[in-house]
């Protein structure tokens, strides 16, 4: 017990005993009247030993609500209660004043419980025979709000209150413990149920019943809300309107009498019709919803459902609205929904933090429930080049080494023991010739398919999947000869964070969604703290990004060109069906991905891009608009690119820093509540890159 709790326990010890127990047998009396009075050995013994500071307060609940970086609200996170808690300087003179009259008369002339008002009531009760009338304060309706929770109509209930709602009173004394104990009160107090949501609060009343705030409230409009908390079913204003208005009227009679406004202005607002909004959408209404679905997802897995669900979370995302807003706009100026043009996804990571800036589809949430960006799993074609690459360079093989580089190319068993039809890497448009030969950095300009199924078959498809873990992929991978041109299925975040890696001069990031949340009582959370591993050497890492610049600048990824230092790499499956463009600059890391979300449907000349379908045609010219847009007049240079030295044998170099880490510790983790390996792609669990993937899995049916 504090120093505080134990003077006030002294305090009330010392003196006052009399009152007290006068107090209880009162509240004895409106409750049971004189005849049913066992006496005052009862009252006594049912108030000894009640102490509120030995008592716990009851949550009273409220919906989590997540913002953006900026600070914009992105919704509320639906949970059993609506409650939205407000400072006095919120709340209307008009709520709080009818709220007094009608509750609790002589609020500011008791001790917290009314023996004034309980004799009255008791002699109006006895005069009629029965229970008209109660003489709960705000105090002891606190109590029952915040301490006890029971509603019971007994006996025993009223002296446990009174006797509490007194101590309460010893907590909060003087003229700023009644301000205290009104605004607690109208923070807490039940205003009825909405879509099977309790409303708690005046400004969630405010909100769904009027749609305006418990500040902006009318005369009217605070009395409607001021009579609900005594029986909010008998006043429901949706399905009671006519005992709604009655009550409204009741409470507008009193204000007048007791001089909280003239008998006039009582009358007008008497006038007035209810006035009630069906439904108020304020805290149903919800932006970036698939966005929104991804963090109660990272939400769930750390803290639980039962937790995520109770709600009262504040939870500050990394979503960038600005850059949300400059992606659909690209997606739009290239694609036509309406025309049967295809769907397209963006995703923008920070490579220096893995923060998400903007996870963007074109597709309406109604519309498909799966998130493009994060859940839709599809071919990555070219993109995956780069993993291919950056095996090569890692087992020490240079840049300029040359390999044969004709049109076509069969995958020799034991790789492929399909026959020569279905083994036959071909080039896209023919590239490649007999005889001839090509350096590595000239193929991966020229994205020729057939050196890099060879280069593939050299450094080892295992040893490629092992490349693809440590640089973000998480999705199934099975080590096929096929997958290093493309054929695996992933999403565009995972594609953005292995981008993200080489922007980043090595070091893989886990994406981050939450930068922080805030408890209820004011406890700041970090459950995605920044993650950044060492995944890939910084030479060999630095040297990707130089060739990856090289294609921007000149190669098939050329038409993404806005100017600023960049690098980055297309990506065509067959058909088409899937059409890419994954690249970076200094300060982002952005993938692009086009196609039908159900996979089965080719990408046909009819998109407004036209002309023959692939990543630069189509998804590179998007990607160009959306960074230029998201850098604006800042590009930044890439700093810390370092000389390729093509030493061999470097897999497994680590390095891991952690900032903001509630847990204290550093190390590899992901930040969801989850940990656990993968496999390398052979049906093993020895990946050395646990899986960090957020996502729920998906069914076979899923893009």
């Amino acid at each position: 017990m504090s120093h505080a709790a134990r003077k006030r326990r002294q305090r009330r010890s010392k003196g006052g005993a009399a009152r007290v127990v006068l107090v209880l047998f009162a509240v004895a009396l409106v409750a049971l009247g004189m005849s049913a009075i066992g006496g005052v050995g009862y009252v006594v013994s049912v108030a000894d030993g009640v102490d509120l500071d030995e008592m716990d307060q009851v949550d009273p609940g409220a919906p989590s609500v997540v913002y953006a970086k900026d600070g914009t609200k992105l919704g509320y996170l639906q949970g059993p209660t609506i409650r939205e808690k407000i400072r006095t300087s919120q709340m209307g003179d008009f709520v709080r004043n009818a709220t007094v009259a009608v509750e609790d008369r002589r609020f500011y002339e008791h001790s917290g419980v009314d023996v004034e008002g309980i004799f009255r009531a008791a002699t109006r009760n006895l005069s009629t025979g029965g229970n008209t009338e109660g003489a709960s304060t705000l105090e002891m309706q606190l109590i029952r709000n915040l301490w006890t929770g029971d509603t019971t109509s007994s006996l025993k209930r009223k002296i446990r209150e009174a006797k509490l709602a007194q101590q309460l009173e010893d907590r909060h004394p003087g003229r700023e413990g009644k301000v205290w104990v009104l605004t607690t009160y109208l923070n807490t107090a039940p205003y009825g149920t909405v879509g099977g949501q309790a409303i708690k609060g005046v400004e969630a009343a405010a909100r769904v019943f009027f749609n305006t705030t418990a500040q902006k409230l009318t005369l009217a409009q605070a009395a409607t809300i001021a009579g609900l908390p005594q029986a909010p079913t008998d006043y429901d204003p949706y399905t009671n309107p006519e005992g709604a208005l009655t009550r409204r009227n009741d409470v507008l009679r009193r204000m007048a009498e007791q001089g909280y406004i003239s008998p006039s202005e009582a009358y007008a607002a008497q006038e007035k019709p209810l006035g009630v909004k069906k439904g108020g959408k304020y805290y149903t209404t919800r932006r970036e919803k698939f966005f929104l679905n991804y963090v109660q997802r990272i939400l769930v897995a750390k803290y639980g459902k039962t937790k995520v669900r109770k709600g009262g979370l504040k939870v500050y995302t990394t979503l960038d609205l600005k850059k949300q807003d400059l992606a659909r706009a690209a997606m739009a100026a290239k694609l036509d929904a309406k025309a049967g043009d295809p769907s397209a996804a963006i995703v923008t990571l920070d490579p220096a933090t893995g923060d998400i800036e903007a996870s963007a589809g074109s597709t309406q949430f109604g519309s498909n429930q799966y998130d493009l960006a994060t859940q839709g799993r599809r071919q990555p074609g070219s993109t995956y080049k780069t993993i291919v690459l950056t095996t090569a360079l890692e087992q020490g093989i240079s840049p300029s080494t040359s390999y044969p580089a004709p049109s076509t190319f069969t995958i020799p068993p034991p790789f492929c023991t399909d026959g020569a039809t279905l083994c036959t890497i071909r080039n896209f448009g023919g590239e490649g010739s007999k005889g001839g030969s090509m350096d590595l950095k000239t193929a991966t300009l020229k994205s020729v398919n057939t050196v890099f199924q060879q280069l593939d078959l050299d450094v080892g498809p295992k040893n490629v999947t092992k490349t693809a873990r440590a640089m973000g992929i998480t999705s199934p991978l099975k080590s096929y000869p096929s997958e290093a041109l493309g054929s695996a299925s992933v999403s565009p975040m995972e594609i953005a964070r292995v981008y993200a890696t080489i922007a980043n001069g090595g070091m893989r990031v886990t994406p981050r969604a939450i930068t922080k949340v805030v408890d209820e009582d004011g406890t700041v959370r970090r459950p995605q703290p920044v993650r950044r591993v060492r995944a890939v050497p910084q030479d060999v890492a630095s040297e990707v990004n130089r060739i990856l610049q090289a294609d921007i600048k000149g190669g098939t990824a050329a038409s993404a060109n806005f100017g600023c230092p960049a690098g980055g790499k297309t990506g065509t499956t067959n058909g088409p069906t899937d059409v890419w463009l994954a690249g970076f600059t200094p300060r982002l890391a952005t993938a692009v991905w086009v196609g039908f979300p159900d996979g089965a449907r080719k990408i046909t000349s009819t998109t407004q891009a036209g002309g023959n379908i692939q990543g630069a045609s189509v998804s590179a010219p998007i990607w160009k608009q959306y960074m230029q847009g998201a850098h604006g007049d800042y590009c930044g240079n890439f700093q810390g690119l370092v000389p390729f030295t093509g030493t061999k044998g470097r897999k497994g170099e680590a390095l891991t820093t952690t900032q903001g880490d509630e847990s204290g510790q550093s190390g590899y983790d992901d930040g969801s509540g989850t940990s656990g390996g993968t496999g390398a792609g052979d049906g093993s669990s020895t990946d050395p890159y646990p899986s960090d993937t957020y996502e729920s899995p998906v069914s076979p049916a899923a893009p």
